[in-house]
């Protein structure tokens, strides 16, 4: 019995035996905490000096400052470059104004010339006019001068007369005046008036009247007459050929 019990102890079936420390757990938790915070202010040590070392916090903050100091530059210009540009489009909006207004009162200007132009030829027309149907000698009572009439297409006859009453101190004559015109169609005589009859007329000193009329087709006009009438009595009359 002896040696089997010499033989258990002995072998793997032996029972097992711990071995404990005799350090109480609130010194080995203090002690495991030390280590750890040894280990933790090392660690901390080699990341700060390997920073350092590599000098990466110093250049991220130069970085830093250079772009804070290119940004706060480039809204600077940028400031600058729209006060400019405020400018330039105040002076461009006001070169356009005047450069409108310019051309406005230049088309005006040419307009003005036309118009001046137009009238001057309408004068010197009239002067010429009235230069040929004064007589050289004096003419007493109403007189019709310088009847005319010319084609101015196939079939459209332009006629113009001028009726004068000499005299300062003359009193408006009120009358009508009645244009005939003679000639032939296809060889037979053909006569016509006015479309609308005598025209009335009022002449203080000289008045001129025009006007148009439409020919039938293959009208040959050869000759105008024209009459002034005060009520049933002719008072004055001219008659050309053409």
């Amino acid at each position: 019995m002896r040696f089997r019990l010499l033989r258990r102890r002995l072998t793997i079936s032996a029972p097992r035996m711990a071995v404990r420390s005799a350090l109480p757990w609130p010194f080995r938790w203090a002690v495991l905490a030390i280590v750890l915070g040894f280990c933790a202010a090392i660690g901390l040590w080699a990341f700060e000096f390997g920073k350092d070392i590599a000098g990466l916090e110093k250049g991220s903050k130069e970085e830093l400052l250079q772009l804070r100091a290119e940004v706060t530059a480039l809204r600077s210009e940028l400031v600058n470059v729209k006060a400019e540009r405020d400018e330039a489009q105040s002076v461009a909006n006001t070169a356009g104004t005047l450069v409108t207004a310019e051309k406005a009162s230049h088309e005006k200007l040419l307009a003005q010339v036309k118009q001046l132009e137009a009238d001057n030829r309408l004068l010197r027309d009239d002067l010429g006019f009235f230069e040929k149907l004064i007589p050289a000698g004096s003419v007493e009572g109403l007189a019709i001068r310088g009847l005319q009439a010319e084609l101015i297409a196939s079939t459209t006859l332009k006629w113009q007369a001028l009726v004068m009453q000499p005299g300062r101190n003359t009193q408006e004559f009120n009358g009508r005046l009645e244009i005939t015109f003679a000639g032939t169609v296809n060889g037979k005589p053909w006569t016509s008036t006015l479309p609308d009859g005598p025209m009335p007329i009022k002449v203080k000193q000289y008045g001129r009247m025009e006007g148009e009329l439409a020919l039938p087709p293959q009208v040959i006009v050869k000759s105008v007459s024209a009459r002034v009438l005060e009520g049933a009595v002719v008072r004055a009359t001219q008659s050309i050929k053409l």
